[in-house]
């Protein structure tokens, strides 16, 4: 038999509230919605479920109190109840996620700390420098803002206040807040649009690939001045594994003792050190390898191959600045070390897919599914022929045993 929906009507609900009355009583409205009235007349909307069959426990879901809550209204939510229900979701539970929306909606910052949170700072190596971006960019500007009332042109005003300053930060901001939402999107905490479509271009910022090489005479210059005290203990370690394996520089700064392996000679950077989130596995050549021993013997306390960690914004300010204490007149920073090591390793005949293995990019297409060799006696060659080319450059043999076991001042 089917019961009958919509009993109550407006007119029977104002001759009830606030009527005194001897006992509590509920008066139902049809398909679990019903109405509780105290004995002082105040009226209650509740919605009436059960979880499982009949023989569960009944479950009253507080909707709101008559008059504020209207009879239409309260029917609407007894719609949506059913609803959840039919999709199987608690009521009662998903009434309480709807009102802390309503009441406290999802901000800017709260969408973009998500995304770090959840994903950046397990996933990725830079993940102090992501949140430092917006922690300056973004959060002072329109971090409070609902992300449903942050349209498009607060969002471009914000990112032109950057551009100002820093072109290139302001592209990463876009970049980073787009894959942030699509993140929050997929992971249903939050929606925005806001930045759907968006380029660099849009925004103003072109996007500059550089092609910065360093030439003979500059990579020479750099080689002497490794082998002498132009620069701190620190940094001549520092630019000497950058110059010899074409890492990153996250790779070296965060490496710790237990990575160099010198009975296996390998080198190998942990998942967490690394910006694809693969292990880079690279061999070490015995020519650096008194170089490497008196590293992990001298710093044995730190826990780091270097002695100590630097942060990166104090290490890409001092690298940017070699190239002037140099006399290069045209400017370069360490991240074109590696453009370098590659260019110069396939001038030097070496297989595309070692040296993309040796920088630490993962092969692409069918082979990084397929193929998970790691190559080393070929990476083993490459960088010994690295390595003698960098001797050449260096001049002569009395440069070399110091390019290759300097004991570092």
């Amino acid at each position: 038999m089917a019961t009958s929906i919509n009993r109550l009507t407006d007119r029977k609900l104002k001759s009830l509230l606030g009527v005194r009355a001897e006992k509590l009583t509920k008066i139902s409205d049809g398909g679990g919605l019903m109405v509780r009235i105290t004995k002082a007349g105040a009226i209650t909307w509740l919605y009436k479920y059960r979880l499982g069959g009949r023989e569960t426990e009944a479950i009253l879901a507080t909707l709101g109190k008559y008059p504020d809550l209207t009879l239409a209204k309260a029917r609407e939510m007894r719609d949506q109840c059913r609803r959840w229900l039919a999709e199987g979701r608690d009521p009662q539970r998903m009434l309480k996620l709807d009102r802390e929306t309503t009441l406290k909606p999802v901000t800017v910052k709260d969408a973009l700390e998500y995304w770090l949170t959840e994903y950046v700072d397990g996933n990725l190596v830079n993940a102090v420098r992501y949140r430092e971006r917006f922690e300056i960019h973004v959060y002072p500007y329109i971090g409070d803002m609902a992300l449903s009332d942050c349209e498009t042109h607060y969002w471009l005003k914000c990112i032109a206040r950057t551009k100002k300053k820093a072109p290139s930060v302001a592209g990463m901001i876009l970049q980073m807040s787009q894959q942030a939402f699509k993140f929050c999107r997929i992971r249903r905490y939050a929606v925005c649009n806001a930045l759907d479509g968006l380029s660099a271009q849009d925004i103003g910022v072109k996007h500059n690939k550089r092609k910065r090489v360093l030439t003979n005479r500059e990579l020479t210059d750099l080689l002497v001045a490794l082998n002498s005290d132009f620069f701190s203990p620190y940094y001549q370690e520092l630019f000497y594994l950058l110059v010899v394996f074409g890492a990153r520089t996250v790779e070296v700064r965060l490496s710790g003792l237990n990575e160099w392996d010198l009975n296996a000679m390998l080198w190998t950077v942990p998942e967490k050190h690394s910006k694809t989130g693969e292990k880079i596995i690279r061999p070490i050549p015995e020519r650096i390898l008194p170089r490497i021993k008196r590293l992990k013997e001298v710093n044995k306390n730190s826990g780091y191959l270097l002695g100590e960690f630097k942060e990166n914004t104090a290490v890409s300010s001092t690298g940017g600045r070699v190239c002037e204490r140099l006399g290069h007149s045209e400017r370069w920073r360490l991240h074109d070390l590696r453009r370098t090591f590659s260019t110069g390793m396939n001038d030097l005949g070496i297989p595309p897919h070692i040296v993309e293995l040796l920088l630490g990019h993962t092969l692409g297409g069918i082979m990084a599914v397929y193929n998970r060799s790691q190559y080393l006696p070929e990476k083993l060659d490459a960088l010994n022929k690295w390595i003698d080319r960098l001797e050449v450059l260096a001049g002569n043999h009395e440069n070399v045993v110091l390019l290759s076991s300097a004991s570092g001042n």
